[in-house]
């Protein structure tokens, strides 16, 4: 790299390790936005690995991927502010902050996703005193069963049905009082 020779030691240092940690990043950026696996970025491991635990997602603060963040932040930094902080050990001790600061801008980027993620697994244990409508009639004193719609979640399900009581007609009001296996036992509203 004939291009980097004139340059000051230290900021030659800065570019030898801007160029490949920028190609790093670049390739698992394209690998990511392409749905392939990038697992294995993650869990080579350049150390002993310390986590940091969020809603049972392990980061791994010593991966491959947080040392390219590092880089990218402690090289670009350096590079951006070489002919602002003339002193070195001050230059390379910003540098080192900046790299940091890319490191746990990534935590914070992954926590924020994380909290996007919703469970929306349906149980039956989530109708015990809902109310719905009964949407086909069900029989008296538990002779029979019927169906009824009942929301959870903001996700409409018709579920067997019985009663204790007289029948109840379709798109009457009720109220889930127990379950049994699969069964609602309601009361009408």
């Amino acid at each position: 790299m004939e291009l980097l020779d004139p340059l000051d030691p230290l900021l030659k240092t800065f570019w030898y390790i801007a160029i490949p940690s920028s190609i790093i990043f670049l390739l698992q950026s394209i690998m990511t936005l392409i749905g392939s696996s990038s697992h294995y970025a993650d869990s080579i491991e350049l150390s002993h690995s310390t986590e940091v635990t969020t809603h049972d997602t392990p980061f791994q603060l010593f991966s491959l991927r947080n040392l390219i963040n590092f880089l990218l932040g402690f090289s670009w930094g350096g590079i951006a502010f070489h002919s602002v902080i003339e002193n070195s050990f001050l230059l390379i001790t910003f540098s080192f902050g900046i790299g940091t600061l890319f490191v746990f801008s990534f935590f914070a980027i992954i926590k924020l996703i994380l909290k996007l993620a919703e469970d929306n697994t349906f149980t039956m244990e989530q109708t015990l005193f809902k109310t719905g409508e009964v949407y086909l009639t069900i029989p008296e004193k538990r002779t029979g069963k019927g169906k009824v719609l009942i929301s959870v979640n903001g996700a409409v399900h018709e579920l067997d049905a019985m009663t204790e009581y007289d029948a109840i007609q379709t798109n009457t009001p009720i109220k889930v009082i127990n379950i049994e296996h699969t069964i609602l036992l309601v009361e009408p509203l």
